[in-house]
């Protein structure tokens, strides 16, 4: 018996269309108006964007298009805590567009064990063997990564131009931040002595291409023996989780600040015109 028309065509391989930025803006605005908390949404833009940046010049999705960024993801030393959440918002975004042949279930497992960590005083100790061994690169390495929060395949936008002009952005089409002055004035010093006239400040000794991955973290690595640090903790991923860290430090111990002062001018203010004040202002 001959197939219809009809079932020839729903049998037939969808062309899919193209994601598009306002397709996304519309599926933020949709979960805003089923009551998502702000931070939520905030949170699934900061995913949605960096998987539109992801995806292919046509922008189309495949079948095999989340587990490539997954893998990606996976290779610029984001934890698997945080790819979930991100293929959680890409899957939602996909089931939003009916798209759902697309997306990925299986998530990532999470160990129970904490991921190694890095602390102040080994990544003081990293920056002193690198001064010992007089290896400028691996020093300026370490520090990049611990001081700005660069991610590895960053590495590329930390160029001349963006070191003259002090403003580097630490994750790919993210905001612009000026570099902290000391390591600015070192990474400055060291373009003079290597006489770089643009392009990345990190190069390969052959070719002048941009550091890969591997390269960044066997420089990195040659210090821990001297160090006395642990290999596992030597890498872009473990730095940039320190200089994540010291920040959330920092900004607690200001809000703790902020909300002391706070305290003591109502408690001023409270001795002057409080209800049960002795004598009226």
């Amino acid at each position: 018996m001959e197939r219809t028309a009809a079932a020839r065509t729903r049998d037939a391989p969808r062309r899919r269309a193209a994601v598009t930025m306002e397709q996304i803006e519309a599926f933020l605005r949709s979960l805003e108006r089923r009551g998502r908390a702000a931070g939520t949404i905030q949170a699934y833009r900061r995913s949605l964007t960096r998987f539109y940046q992801a995806l292919p010049p046509d922008k189309r999705v495949g079948r095999d298009t989340l587990s490539r960024w997954r893998d990606d993801l996976l290779a610029q030393g984001y934890t698997a805590r945080t790819v979930n959440a991100a293929l959680s918002a890409a899957n939602s975004l996909l089931d939003f567009l009916g798209q759902r042949e697309c997306q990925l279930v299986r998530r990532l497992a999470v160990a129970d064990q904490a991921q190694p960590e890095l602390d102040r005083r080994e990544y003081l100790r990293l920056l002193s063997a690198a001064r010992t061994q007089g290896n400028e690169r691996a020093y300026l390495l370490v520090k990049v990564f611990a001081v700005t929060g660069l991610l590895v395949h960053g590495l590329p936008e930390l160029t001349v131009e963006a070191v003259r002009a002090n403003a580097l952005a630490p994750e790919p089409g993210g905001p612009r931040r000026p570099i902290p002055a000391t390591l600015r004035e070192e990474l400055l010093a060291y373009i003079r002595r290597r006489e770089l006239t643009g392009g990345p400040v990190f190069v390969t000794r052959s070719g002048g291409r941009s550091l890969s991955r591997t390269a960044v973290t066997a420089a990195i690595q040659s210090l821990a023996g001297d160090a006395q640090v642990a290999p596992e903790k030597c890498n872009p991923r473990c730095l940039r989780k320190l200089c994540q860290t010291t920040l959330a430090e920092i900004e607690a111990d200001v809000r703790r600040l902020v909300e002391q002062t706070r305290d003591q001018l109502l408690e001023k203010e409270q001795r002057l015109v409080g209800w049960e004040a002795r004598d009226p202002p």
